[in-house]
């Protein structure tokens, strides 16, 4: 059944969540956690295979696969590269709540840009509308990683342990699923 063609909203929904929140998880097996100079560009090649292929599953039969799977791939990698962080399995430095919320809403900005740019050269011209992916995919990014990191920061505090931050990277990724998943259901459906 997962996989399948989804007749609704719902079940589109949670494909695409349990899609992209699993290839997050499954990533924890090759990436480590932590701030931006500690994750490289073939970490974060492999976080947007693990994120992208099973995404690619659930919209083969709207988008371009293999592009998307590579675009998605080479965002990350650059965006790496270039210094602006794996977007998804970094951490800030500072514990300051305020500047958790203006950073992640900055980099969740343009990491989701970025990311949005690259996945829309996937989506057929046909799709009505293909180029609000890009929008949806930087703000749903600008939302989830202030929210993610400043969880991650509190639970932190409460239990002095790292995984607090994982958590809050978690609760990042499945607030990024259901808003991306949320909207590439209404744009496939206005096509």
């Amino acid at each position: 059944m997962f996989f399948t063609s989804a007749k609704t909203q719902l079940s589109f929904t949670l494909q695409w969540a349990i899609a992209t929140v699993g290839g997050f998880l499954l990533s924890l097996w090759w990436i480590e956690i932590g701030e931006k100079s500690d994750v490289g560009i073939a970490q974060a090649s492999f976080g947007g295979l693990a994120i992208a292929f099973p995404q690619s599953l659930i919209l083969r039969h709207n988008i371009l696969s293999g592009r998307w799977v590579l675009a998605t791939l080479l965002a990350w990698a650059t965006m790496t590269a270039i210094g602006l962080g794996a977007v998804g399995w970094i951490v800030p430095t500072t514990q300051n709540i305020a500047l958790r919320l203006l950073w992640g809403t900055t980099l969740g900005t343009v990491g989701g840009f970025a990311i949005g740019i690259a996945q829309w050269t996937a989506i057929p011209k046909s799709v009505a509308l293909s180029w609000q992916w890009i929008l949806i995919s930087a703000i749903s990014w600008a939302i989830a990683v202030p929210i993610g990191s400043t969880i991650g920061i509190i639970l932190l505090r409460l239990t002095r342990l790292f995984l607090g931050e994982v958590a809050g990277l978690a609760i990042t990724w499945i607030l990024v699923a259901i808003l991306t998943g949320i909207n590439a259901y209404r744009l496939l459906q206005d096509s």
